[in-house]
């Protein structure tokens, strides 16, 4: 993307006063009343912008990194915990994790364009432990249901929204790279997680690897509440909710709709690949437990690499090829029948998933002229996504036959709704060039 075109947004964004005393700090606040607080250009660099990355990719790893752990739980409930209901059943915990960690961001943007970073990171903070505290003592399908479906959902979206909004706020010609180290917390985690819950759930039980792993998502949420802070003031006047003139512009629609149907079929063999080791390949349950890993240790990459090559050439240009790779990966997907193929699968399926989840944010800043409203942008679109995670893995679990372990109704129903959302990004790729605004978008 253009780092001078971005530089030249900055400058033009509105003068604003002095934010109310109640608001968390910013920069803006060490301002004289008397002087108008025009902020100054991304730094794109130095120490306090890359201690937003460092605090942004905790909130990533406490948020995605739990949300993406859950096919290891998944396992766990249909096996042990709650055996008496399908999987498709037991998928809507995770779902309502993803749904939630979305949909909030309609209230959580607003909030954080008006200056409430720090709050948002502690309601989350809390949310998050609580509710995998509240988890590790759940023994009934509800109980579930509100403390790791609800709680920890609605906390995730607490910290997700602010780890991207606040780096796209700090740089311009470094944007992507900066999203992609952000957006990495969230595989990392993902790889951690599921590690320790295999190797504790043993000795410890499942009451205390889940409060184990409360714990470690406790001290990387502090240090991120220590480190992170407002670089442009909020706004004169308070923000809606939504931002209406959003729906007349037609690349946030499309983008919109391409991350509802990338997000439908995007995250199926985040939740079922485990299963699909023990139920189809007859896998062993190590394998299957580290597949999760596998997945997302090759999604840090997915998500690093690709904002290197995103700010060269635009992130939109980066995304359409990747999420192309993903439709043919998840086709292919329903021919392997053998657990090298699916390691295979497992490896380039999720650094290509890696990019689809951390590029988006970059687009939606590139597509929103004033920055002071990017987190009611980001938001609403999320929105969109959220609500493509929640009806997805439910209505893949239904196509599932696992007695029988057929898989390939589900395998298709994720491949189509994937190849649909990678179409809508070259549709929206099309729309920016008929706009004549050059080749890197």
């Amino acid at each position: 993307m253009s780092s001078e075109t971005d530089k030249h947004l900055a400058l033009q964004d509105p003068p604003a006063s002095l934010p109310p005393a109640e608001s968390d700090e910013s920069e803006s606040e060490k301002q004289t009343a008397g002087q108008p607080a025009v902020p100054p250009p991304p730094p794109n660099g130095g120490l306090t912008a890359w201690l937003q990355v460092a605090g942004a990719f905790f909130l990533f790893f406490n948020s995605w990194g739990i949300v993406n752990t859950f096919g290891v739980f998944q396992s766990y409930y249909e096996e042990t915990l709650l055996p008496g209901y399908s999987a498709s059943t037991i998928s809507w915990i995770g779902t309502i994790q993803g749904f939630l960690l979305f949909i909030v961001g309609v209230v959580v943007g607003p909030i954080f364009d008006k200056g409430y970073l720090k709050t948002l990171i502690a309601i989350g903070s809390f949310l998050v432990v609580f509710g995998l505290m509240m988890t590790s003592l759940s023994t009934k399908y509800y109980q579930v249901f509100l403390a790791h479906g609800v709680a920890v959902g609605a906390g995730c979206a607490f910290l997700f929204l602010p780890s991207v909004a606040i780096v796209a706020t700090y740089f311009t010609s470094r944007r992507a790279v900066a999203t992609g180290i952000t957006a990495s917390g969230g595989s990392i985690g993902s790889v951690i997680f599921p590690s320790v819950f295999h190797k504790l759930i043993g000795p410890l039980g499942f009451g205390w690897t889940t409060r184990v792993i409360a714990f470690i998502a406790l001290g990387g949420l502090l240090f991120s509440l220590a480190v992170m802070k407002m670089r442009l003031p909020p706004p004169k006047q308070a923000r809606r909710l939504i931002d209406p003139s959003a729906f007349k512009e037609s690349p946030f629609i499309v983008l919109s709709l391409a991350l509802f149907f990338a997000f439908i079929g995007l995250y199926f063999p985040f939740f079922y690949l485990p299963t699909f080791f023990t139920s189809y390949l007859h896998s062993n349950e190590n394998i299957a437990f580290y597949s999760i890993a596998i997945l997302n240790a090759a999604s840090v990459f997915g998500r690093i690499t690709p904002g290197l090559l995103a700010d060269r050439i635009g992130s939109l240009n980066t995304i359409i090829p990747i999420s192309l790779i993903a439709t043919i990966l998840a086709f292919a997907w329903i021919g392997i029948r053998n657990e090298a193929g699916t390691i295979v699968f497992a490896i380039i399926y999720g650094y290509a998933s890696g990019a689809i989840v951390s590029l988006p944010p970059t687009i939606i800043a590139k597509i929103t002229a004033d920055m002071s409203i990017v987190g009611t942008r980001m938001g609403m679109c999320f929105t969109f996504a959220g609500l493509g995670l929640l009806i997805g893995n439910p209505i893949a679990g239904a196509l599932l036959d696992l007695e029988n372990a057929v898989f390939w109704k589900a395998q298709l129903f994720s491949a189509m709704t994937v190849i649909t959302g990678a179409a809508l990004f070259i549709v929206l790729r099309f729309i920016k060039w008929k706009h004549g605004e050059g080749w890197k978008i």
